[in-house]
């Protein structure tokens, strides 16, 4: 399996909002190892990465389902509420939504997660960074 590692960064709206200013005024220059996708706080991601959403990748890498019926099927949840989540992670990278023929089949792009944030608005290397896998 393909593995692809998405870099998180948690940073409150205010100091994001900041950054994502000085970056278009050309005054802050990010680093190509910073995060490219942001949450708002660690509670945001945790609903994101929950582990019953966790475990939804899990199934979608191992049973590789051609429709969100097939997806229904093998996981019990209903199917607004697997839309949902999974435009959810379609909007984070996590996951992709394929159109094949008549179906919305989806696939998992990203299956290790760091996770950077610290005290500061602009990430540093000795900010806390943390490690996780599907």
């Amino acid at each position: 399996m393909n593995q692809k590692v998405l870099h998180i960064g948690i940073m409150p709206y205010e100091d994001y909002k900041a950054r994502s200013l000085a970056v278009a005024r050309g005054e802050y220059r990010p680093r190509p190892d910073e995060p490219k996708i942001w949450f708002e706080s660690l509670q945001s991601m945790a609903q994101v990465l929950s582990n019953e959403n966790q475990l939804l990748l899990k199934t979608i890498l191992e049973r590789k389902p051609e429709s969100l019926k097939e997806l229904e099927a093998a996981t019990g949840r209903s199917s607004s509420n697997l839309s949902r989540t999974l435009k959810t992670m379609a909007r984070y990278g996590i996951v992709k939504m394929e159109k094949v023929r008549r179906n919305i089949k989806p696939v998992v792009e990203a299956t290790d997660f760091t996770v950077q944030f610290g005290l500061s608005a602009t990430p540093r290397r000795e900010d806390r960074t943390v490690a996780a896998r599907i």
